[in-house]
């Protein structure tokens, strides 16, 4: 309740809330449009004239036409670093393990292939805290250009590479240096994208704004099964000769694109606000002040990465080896997954302004371990159906709600000056896990001897561990408003 207290004093019912709030935007404006100019100063001073009914009948006039601005340039840019995340991932899955790592079983191969891709996962709480520390010293925005050029620039290469028949050994080492590159990109995107957006929201509409770089996700995911797609009606030699290449190299186009939007955007009021606030390493700053709300966030982010892995690689591994289904079968499935997971993210977002994003990431935790037996006991059907209810069921009421609402959610429980890092650590030590689970979920396969049952209990028990954290997180957000450590605000 004391949360919530802290949220309903700027609505409608507190005039002197709002006439406090008007104040200090006015000085947001003068501190902040001497280096950002007339783009950012017409979003504030539009947010200033908001009606005194707190702009509920039409909140957004005056502050769509910037924060659209913003939504996008978050959106675009995220947009290519998960397209250059999946594509690696679905080639992992399909095309990898014969290339880079060839062997007399095709279940060891894609197992090494798996372990590049788990590799840049390992590399991403390096990216996080390199990245976490400019963002909280230097700014939201230098961060989204450094990790787009990064990600990019990798991916691109990746395109190029020789496989083993070519260049021997060389070829599994230069992919594992790429996907570390791109691991480190991604370890700073994405507390960056969200709160170059979050930040610039107006209050009562972060959830449903903070969900759309959120979106990028399953649009990247939409945007590398769909290229993968048309891919694979090449015949099977041109697939593997040259036709993988292609989703990487087309990741040059996006990255120009996205330098492009990221450029043109604007540092966020909040950032610039305690810009010169800075006694500590922020790293160190969150460990003294955040440790307990760090520590849970990253529980409670496990079911997301574990779940989200299992589904679209793993998943994808498990339809086609194990049970035999065409590729082309399984690919159309992750492609429909990603298109229903780009409709429902901002509608899981706005739900999240009207419910509270803890409560709707604690829903998502709760029917991925719900779904976990059922996912796999709709895929032994061997049907087209069977595997498209499963998919689109397990991924977009699991990891999708999840993420939605995860960053609204988690950018209640940091101060703004901690705030990049503390998203930063909660996310990507996480995703260590998330990017180890299609290793460990073959290796539970194989020892269950193509039994799934090991792997289901696997995501149940982690997904029961998450919802707890969540549980429990509300605590830590009450305990750092207490002691002044962050904002009292958790919707």
């Amino acid at each position: 309740m004391h949360s919530r207290a802290g949220a309903h004093a700027s609505g409608p019912r507190s005039g002197a809330g709002h006439a406090e709030v008007s104040g200090h935007l006015q000085e947001f404006v003068a501190v902040v449009s001497r280096e950002h100019g007339e783009q950012l100063r017409e979003a504030i001073m539009a947010r200033r004239r908001e009606p005194p009914d707190g702009g509920a009948g039409d909140r957004g006039r005056g502050v769509n036409v910037a924060m659209r601005r913003v939504a996008a340039a978050s959106f675009v840019g995220a947009l290519l670093e998960w397209y250059d995340f999946y594509v690696f991932a679905t080639a992992s899955a399909l095309v990898f393990g014969p290339l880079f790592f060839p062997s007399g079983d095709s279940q060891l191969s894609t197992m090494a292939s798996f372990g590049a891709f788990a590799s840049g996962f390992l590399a991403r709480p390096l990216g996080g805290l390199i990245f976490g520390d400019i963002g909280d010293r230097i700014g939201r925005k230098a961060t989204l250009v450094a990790t787009l050029m990064i990600i990019g620039a990798g991916t691109f290469l990746i395109g190029l590479l020789p496989t083993f028949a070519q260049a021997g050994i060389w070829a599994p080492i230069l992919l594992v240096v790429l996907r570390v590159a791109q691991g480190i990109g991604l370890g700073g995107e994405y507390a960056g994208a969200s709160l170059i957006t979050i930040e610039h929201a107006p209050s009562g509409r972060r959830g449903f704004w903070g969900s759309l770089p959120q979106a990028a996700s399953p649009g990247g995911l939409l945007l590398s099964s769909l290229v993968f797609e048309l891919i694979a009606f090449l015949p099977p030699g041109a697939f593997i000769a040259w036709g993988w290449r292609v989703p990487f190299l087309l990741s040059a186009i996006m990255l120009v694109l996205g330098l492009y939007v990221r450029m043109h955007i604007a540092e966020t009021p909040e950032f610039e606000a305690i810009r010169s606030v800075r006694p500590e390493l922020p790293i160190v700053d969150l460990l003294r002040t955040h440790g307990r709300a760090a520590l849970l966030a990253t529980g409670a982010r496990l079911a997301e990465t574990v779940s989200g892995n299992m589904i679209k690689s793993f998943g994808l591994t498990y339809a086609t080896l194990q049970l035999g289904l065409p590729r082309e079968e399984a690919l159309s499935a992750l492609l429909a997954t990603s298109g229903v997971g780009l409709v429902v993210t901002p509608l899981y977002g706005m739900l999240g302004d009207r419910f509270g994003p803890r409560a709707m990431y604690m829903a998502g935790a709760g029917f991925t371990a719900l779904l976990a037996f059922p996912f796999f006991w709709v895929l032994e059907g061997r049907t087209v159906a069977a595997v498209w209810i499963g998919f689109v069921t397990a991924y977009n009421l699991g990891p999708t709600l999840m993420l939605s609402v995860q960053a609204t959610f988690f950018t209640t429980l940091f101060q703004a000056r901690v705030r990049y890092t503390g998203l930063s650590v909660a996310y990507q030590v996480s995703a260590i896990v998330g990017g180890f689970t299609p290793l460990i979920s073959l290796t539970f396969l194989q020892q269950s001897n193509g039994a799934p049952w090991r792997v289901a209990a696997f995501l149940a028990g982690v997904a029961v561990l998450s919802f707890s954290c969540a549980a429990w997180v509300k605590g830590a957000a009450h305990e750092n408003s207490r002691l002044g450590r962050a904002s009292p605000r958790s919707y």
